[in-house]
Formats: C-alpha cells, structure tokens, sequence
C-alpha cells in the first residue's frame, strides 16, 4: 500500500516557490477531501478541515513542505458586455451566479437561460474559454454551501 503526500493547509495568494501546480476548472476548486493528481503528475489528497474554494493563486502545502500552486483550467464561459456593465452585473448577482468581474466586461459560466436573459437587457455576449475566477462571497472567502444574511438565515 502506498501512502499519498497529505494536504491539510491551504495558502491564500502565494508567492513562494513551487514545487508543482494543479490546474482545475472552477466546479473542482471546491472540496475539502479529494485525492487529486498535479500537472506534473505528483498524486495526493487534499484534506482540508472545512470545505474550500481554491483560487487562482494559491497553494496547497504538501505534509513535506512542499507547495502546490492552483491554477484555473480553460472552460466554456461567456463573456458579457454592454452599454450598463453595473445592471447586468446586478441581474447575474440576482440570481446567484458566479461571475468574473472586470473594468470592461462581466465573465460567467456558459449558461444558455442566463445567456438569454443578458440579450434581452441589451447585453453583447461572446462564447469563449479561458480560465474562470469569479469574485468571492460577501460573507466568507469564496463560494459557500449556502449564506448567511445576518442571524436569521433563509433559503433561496
């Protein structure tokens, strides 16, 4: 039986050496225990104390010291433009959806009923893939299962 390389501590933005990375689409970069296997072809498992979303940018440190960069994976996405850039924004937030936030346009994942919903506000889209970062939670960092407002929480 061979025993994997543990990760148990994940390092926001990281800047130190590295010693492999790990690419992953956005749907992957939220888990708590996984075996996962690096760009390099190193195998470990990540074992987190909480369930986390990785970021582009950071690290997962292997029980050896060593670092494993994370990077965002290429996938379908749609980038979002138009006249209002801060009224789309406010529908795709509306309706939950993580978006990637830029000075001249707005990126989501390929959705085609939010798609339809943007051409209707005027909103210009393009079909294309490049890695995904959308902007964190308001109440944590990251996605959550589910969020908090205030002490009373409620389903969506």
């Amino acid at each position: 039986m061979t025993t994997l390389p543990l990760a148990q501590t994940l390092h926001r933005h990281s800047h130190a050496a590295h010693a492999d990375t790990i690419t992953l689409p956005y749907d992957d970069r939220f888990l708590r225990r996984k075996r996962l296997d690096t760009d390099g072809g190193l195998s470990f498992v990540v074992d987190l104390e909480k369930t986390q979303s990785l970021d582009q940018g950071d690290a997962l440190e292997l029980s050896d010291g060593r670092l494993i960069a994370v990077r965002a994976a290429p996938e379908a996405v749609l980038s979002v433009t138009g006249d209002n850039l801060q009224r789309l924004a406010w529908h795709i937030g509306n309706r939950h959806t993580p978006c990637q936030i830029e000075a001249d346009r707005l990126v989501i994942m390929n959705d085609p009923v939010i798609k339809h919903m943007l051409e209707h506000l005027g909103a210009t889209i393009v079909e294309t893939t490049e890695p995904f970062t959308p902007e964190g939670g308001a109440y944590g960092h990251g996605r959550t299962h589910a969020h908090e407002h205030g002490h009373s929480a409620h389903a969506h």
